[in-house]
């Protein structure tokens, strides 16, 4: 594939769709930039699998400074969302 790419102002290279298309790269992707004679090289880099959490490694991440809630409450609480969210689907 053949493609020809123009450097910004601020040094800022810009990928032809097709070739970002044709290796999977979208915002954010990383790639590798190689010298290698005079031949400019890009690598794609790996995507970072994203690790999953259990509960208990999550458990205390979010902050809550008001009164204790016992298990009753939250669930009155969601009940009283839902039928809110349902009435108002309704109209």
């Amino acid at each position: 594939m053949n493609a020809r790419a123009k450097i910004s102002s601020k040094g800022q290279l810009v990928l032809p769709k097709a070739v970002r298309d044709a290796y999977g790269l979208d915002a954010g992707s990383e790639v590798e930039v190689e010298g290698v004679g005079d031949v400019i090289l890009l690598r794609p880099r790996p995507k970072k699998a994203r690790k999953t959490y259990t509960l208990d490694e999550v458990a205390g991440m979010l902050k809550y400074d008001g009164p204790p809630v016992t298990i009753e409450d939250m669930e009155r609480g969601i009940e009283e969302e839902v039928r809110r969210r349902w009435n108002a689907k309704r109209g």
